[in-house]
């Protein structure tokens, strides 16, 4: 074990990389993903590593926190929480990072915390030399799960050439962009994007989807694009055709209303976000399944306090995904690793990254799975000429702020978002 462990510097680098056009309840994809990439360096030489949202305003609290955590002993997760307190203050970003819930004070601290705290966790790795699962109970699992995650698109961004997934606006699209994910990931499960079409157009989808890929679980996920009415409508057509319905209608009422009367659990990643949450959505039996999502839930070590909860009342874990690179890949296979309640395959956007990352040597898919890396930390290195091109990527673009609405009426300016669409 080394000696002097605290924290001298933190450093903060925007990133962006291509997005392809994936169309979704609030529009469609920018052609930049935003990300920002945490080092956190110990007087020791060791370096810590955290991947996190991109948006400026993120950033700005990113900034304000970083120069206070000099000193931190990376061990001491109650001190980083408290220095992140103090430094926040009552600072509230409002900005949503797309579809993943209403922000509030305490879910932006949260999220503010996740991206100091794993590389903290990824330090401590490094001291004593064991992997990140280790420091989070124990792996129960060799290889983590994920699913296929399918999005209706658009073969490119207006003015560019068609990126290499193609276009996907129908049935059929659908299963031929699945049936390619699936060939080159070995995916055992698939979930599609919904609330782009009318909801029979989306049931046709997932019924190809059951006629070409018998034995896969299947997940179909509007985004709240619909009304209770329509939610329950769609649920009984899909009776036997999907594993869960994440997210049909807004607000915990609106989940319990339809899971009363819906023949599959529903699952969320947009009602359920933080704590004071849990107890409306638990005791009405809103959610059958979370979708945990260490980025803005605290970090790996709150994920895994708030997986023992939902399985004390039975409900299932999956983890949600918004557009990332290889370090949170990472983390997310060390969480899964550590949680046993983790009862489905987690989402991830990796086949969307066509190739790009940050670390030297991303994590490997094999049949749909990524094996959790037995080196100390985290198990990802940087990639400093990577993160070079990637930081020169974001003084480029000349996005700052991930706006789906926006870009979509900037393509078709009578773009009407509506919430519930149908």
């Amino acid at each position: 074990m080394t000696g002097d462990l605290r924290v001298t510097d933190v450093e903060v680098t925007p990133i962006a990389f291509p997005d392809p056009p994936l169309l979704n309840a609030a529009g469609v994809h920018q052609p930049w993903a935003l990300r920002a990439i945490v080092q956190v360096r110990s007087r020791d030489g060791l370096v810590g590593l955290g991947e996190t949202y991109g948006d400026a305003a993120h950033l700005a609290l990113l900034d304000r926190v970083a120069p206070a955590l000099t000193g931190l002993d990376p061990f001491n997760l109650s001190d980083l929480r408290s220095r992140i307190a103090a430094a926040l203050g009552s600072a509230d970003a409002a900005d949503r990072h797309g579809l993943i819930g209403a922000s509030s004070r305490s879910k932006t601290r949260q999220r503010v915390l996740a991206s100091f705290e794993v590389a903290c966790l990824d330090l401590q790795g490094q001291v004593v030399g064991r992997p990140v699962c280790d420091l989070l109970g124990g792996k129960v699992r060799d290889r983590v799960p994920f699913s296929a995650y399918l999005f209706y698109k658009w073969a490119a961004h207006p003015g560019a050439e068609p990126d290499e997934w193609g276009e996907a606006l129908d049935p059929a699209g659908i299963v031929a962009q699945a049936r390619a994910m699936i060939d080159q990931y070995g995916f055992g499960s698939i979930k599609l994007k919904g609330g782009v079409f009318h909801p029979d157009e989306e049931i046709a989808a997932i019924r190809a989807l059951r006629d070409a890929f018998p034995d896969h679980p299947l997940r179909l996920d509007p985004n709240a694009a619909w009304t209770v009415q329509t939610s329950i409508e769609v649920s009984a057509e899909t009776d036997g055709l999907l594993e869960y319905l994440e997210d049909p209608t807004a607000t915990i009422p609106g989940m319990a209303e339809v899971a009363a009367q819906a023949p599959m659990p529903l699952a969320t990643n947009m009602c359920v976000v933080e704590l004071d949450h849990i107890p409306e959505a638990f005791t009405t039996a809103a959610i059958g399944v979370l979708l945990a999502d260490h980025h803005y839930w605290g970090g790996l070590m709150q994920s895994t306090h708030v997986a023992t909860i939902c399985e004390t009342w039975g409900v299932g874990v999956s983890m949600h995904s918004n557009s990332h690179l290889g370090i949170s890949l990472a983390a997310m296979t060390h969480l899964g690793a550590a949680m046993p309640a983790l009862t489905y395959a987690a989402d991830t956007h990796t086949p969307w990254q066509l190739g790009v990352d940050v670390v030297e040597h991303p994590l490997a898919f094999a049949d749909g799975a990524v094996t959790v890396p037995g080196s100390p930390g985290l198990g990802v290195t940087l990639d400093h000429d990577a993160l070079s091109r990637l930081h020169e990527n974001y003084l480029k673009a000349g996005i700052t702020t991930r706006d789906d609405t926006g870009y979509m009426r900037s393509i078709d300016p009578a773009y009407d978002r509506r919430r519930p669409r149908w």
